[in-house]
């Protein structure tokens, strides 16, 4: 495993030091760098850096995906480095239209450098149509939950060993053990939400936990609002969030109009007493009714919808990748996986990225000769078998188009199987957020028990896998790019091409999905 430390180092001289750098954030497995200069950037020095993955520029911005766990270490040792020397101002961020533009016009070629380009000049695109206010607004409230997922998955993973143990009456003594181990976290889930929501929105985090804990607070109990008397948790993370979000504002109004000599006991007091007080009588009521409804319709869209909504929804989720609406998505999950146990969303949407690996098969079996294309999926598909789907999807089947249709049918095939299983009464469903395809499978569960859930996700995923594979095979080329591909795969002498011998594919507008309004 790549030194974090260093690694950032590296990234910091690749991307042109301290002064190119305008803003650094992470996700679960991407470090986002907005560059003051994109022209300072050495791409291909970054992309052969021990422990990335990939590196996508689109214009001003640069996506490098490091994984798990690893960003988060990387992202903190980057953010110390650029403190030790501070960064010039900000420049203007980089034109992201013309890029696309290119991409859609087919000048670009397919070896792993230009299916990159192209693929991070469609997503540019995409974003620039989106990057309005909601999304924004989006990101933000997505922002509050993403920390939250690590502990999601080992309290779930937790959870999952402690119920077969159960299960099979096998260490009596350990699972209670294990039993608070695994729930103690989400029993204080509300403190956490309303303690990032704060941070997100400009507060002091400790006192969105000190509204948020009034949620779980079991003195709620004994209080009634408008005639009836509220219960601890009611609302769950929606209100606690929602609390989070209106102390952070407070405080920041108070903090305007107090003098500072008395700031440091008016300021919070005065926070947690008026935020507090309008979550206990209106926002943990009002949150508690949505809240129920979120569950309700979840519920009721898969049990009745069944094999058609899941296939809709797999089919939708990698275009909602490609947007980042996906990540609206998660406080719906965690509120699931609050009231139930688990999400029943996660499963059907995880084919869409199972859908994906068919393709991305297809296409290595079909061109595998193309000593460049292959390589990129070789690199890709590793990390797209645990859930890391941005490699594929950014390096290989939105950049050709037709192949991330192709893998969208894949997914909602898959989705489809699992909304089956979910309409004769055998729900599947996720008890943590954050991992997805092979890596989801230690993580399931739903109303018939483990071993439903593992059948019913289980068989979605191999008819994604096949469907995609197949779906791709026959129909993810167009007649011009299967021509040039495997023209670049043998010489004219019909001796192979060299490993390094540039791709050249031209992808009409028509190909390529990017282009689609």
């Amino acid at each position: 495993m790549p030194d974090a430390q260093q690694l950032a180092q590296q990234i910091l001289d690749s991307v042109g030091g301290s002064a190119n750098i305008a803003d650094v954030e992470n996700c679960m497995t991407r470090l986002r760098v907005e560059v003051v200069s994109d022209s300072s950037v050495a791409l291909e020095d970054l992309k052969a850096t021990e422990g990335v993955m990939a590196a996508i520029a689109a214009g001003s911005n640069l996506q490098i995906v490091l994984g798990p766990g690893l960003v988060d270490r990387v992202a903190v040792d980057l953010e110390a480095l650029r403190a030790a020397a501070p960064s010039a101002a900000a420049g203007s961020a980089g034109s992201s239209s013309a890029a696309a533009a290119s991409g859609a016009s087919g000048a670009s070629g397919a070896s792993p450098e230009e299916l990159a380009a192209r693929g991070a000049s469609i997503k540019a695109s995409a974003r620039s149509r989106s990057d309005g206010r909601t999304m924004r607004a989006i990101r933000k409230i997505s922002a509050i939950f993403i920390p939250l997922i690590p502990a999601l998955i080992a309290c779930g993973l937790i959870a999952g060993i402690n119920g077969i143990l159960t299960n099979l009456g096998w260490l009596p003594g350990v699972t209670p053990f294990l039993g608070v181990l695994s729930s103690g976290f989400l029993s204080l889930l509300a403190v956490f939400v309303g303690m990032n929501a704060a941070k997100e929105f400009g507060g002091t985090p400790i006192l969105g936990g000190a509204v948020g804990g009034i949620i779980v607070a079991a003195g709620v109990a004994n209080v009634t609002v408008f005639g009836e008397t509220l219960a601890p948790g009611q609302g769950g993370v929606l209100g606690a969030m929602a609390g989070g979000i209106l102390a952070a504002y407070v405080e920041r109004f108070m903090r305007r109009v107090t003098p500072d000599v008395i700031a440091l006991i008016v300021v919070p007091t005065v926070t947690v007493l008026v935020a507090g007080s309008i979550t206990l009588g209106i926002l943990m009521s009002v949150a508690g009714v949505v809240s129920v409804a979120i569950g309700t319709a979840a519920t009721w869209l898969l049990a009745n919808g069944g094999a058609f909504a899941g296939f809709v929804l797999g089919g939708l989720f990698l275009p909602l990748v490609m947007t980042g609406m996906h990540q609206a998505l998660t406080p719906i999950h965690t509120t699931l996986i609050d009231q139930t146990g688990w999400t029943v969303l996660l499963p059907v949407l995880a084919m869409g990225g199972a859908g994906q690996i068919g393709a991305a098969l297809a296409l290595w079996m079909r061109f595998r000769r193309n000593e460049a294309l292959s390589r990129t999926i070789r690199g890709a598909l590793p990390a797209g078998l645990l859930g890391v789907g941005e490699p594929l999807i950014y390096g290989v089947t939105l950049p050709l188009g037709r192949p991330f249709v192709t893998a969208c049918i894949g997914g909602a095939f898959g989705g489809g199987v699992v909304g089956l299983f979910d309409q004769l009464g055998h729900s599947v469903g996720a008890i943590a957020i954050g991992a997805s395809d092979l890596s989801l499978l230690p993580l399931l569960n739903g109303s018939s028990g483990y071993g439903w859930a593992l059948l019913g996700y289980g068989s979605g995923l191999i008819v994604a896998y096949v469907v995609g594979f197949v779906a791709t095979l026959l129909f993810g080329v167009s007649d011009s790019v299967r021509a040039d591909l495997e023209a670049q795969s043998s010489a004219p002498s019909g001796d192979p091409v060299a490993p390094d011998a540039p791709l050249d594919v031209q992808v009409t507008p028509a190909d390529s999905v990017g282009t689609a309004r």
